[in-house]
């Protein structure tokens, strides 16, 4: 049997999370994709919002750097698979850790649907049935294509196979914490 000490994790202070080498620039290009693509399946599973996740600042005293849609559309914007209007807004490290804080403070919050679409997931595929035949994996996977595909530069080329296979895997990473 253990004690409650031994099976509580410690959380780290904001500050023990310092990086002492800058990352290079295609690993910060892959950090702004993922931020931004786990942040679009948590839209399209769980039909947030910008004001979900304003609101999830704000819940985590992050106003500073995520203030209002238009902060939080120039962080999104920083993605490099985005369809972008002039030129992309760098994303700082301070940045970046906010949007993992709230991409997680919002998973937590969702995670009994999460957990409920990756066992959907889980059933049909030992039944070899299509995601698209429940109706919570399939207006998922629709609302996530929709998505991509109208925020993303490469959207109207990318086939509804890769686009579902994305969006399953990205809701299997909200599940166990990968993303």
């Amino acid at each position: 049997m253990r004690s409650k000490a031994l099976s509580a994790k410690p959380t780290p202070n904001w500050e023990d999370l310092t990086l002492n080498t800058s990352p290079d620039p295609t690993q910060l290009d892959n950090i702004k994709a993922q931020l931004d693509l786990v942040l679009l399946a948590l839209e399209a599973l769980a039909g947030i919002g910008s004001e979900t996740i304003l609101a999830a600042a704000a819940q985590l005293n992050l106003e500073s750097i995520v203030a209002d849609r238009v902060s939080l559309w120039r962080l999104r914007q920083s993605s490099p698979l985005r369809k972008s209007q002039g030129g992309r807004k760098k994303l700082d490290v301070e940045e970046a850790r906010s949007l993992v804080l709230i991409i997680c403070h919002l998973a937590k919050q969702h995670q009994e649907l999460i957990r409920r679409a990756v066992a959907l997931l889980e059933q049909l595929t030992e039944q070899n049935q299509k995601p698209h035949q429940a109706a919570l994996l399939g207006d998922y996977i629709d609302t996530f294509t929709n998505k991509y595909q109208e925020r993303m530069e490469d959207g109207d080329n990318c086939s509804s196979e890769v686009l579902t296979h994305l969006a399953l895997k990205l809701s299997i990473d909200l599940q166990i914490g990968r993303a």
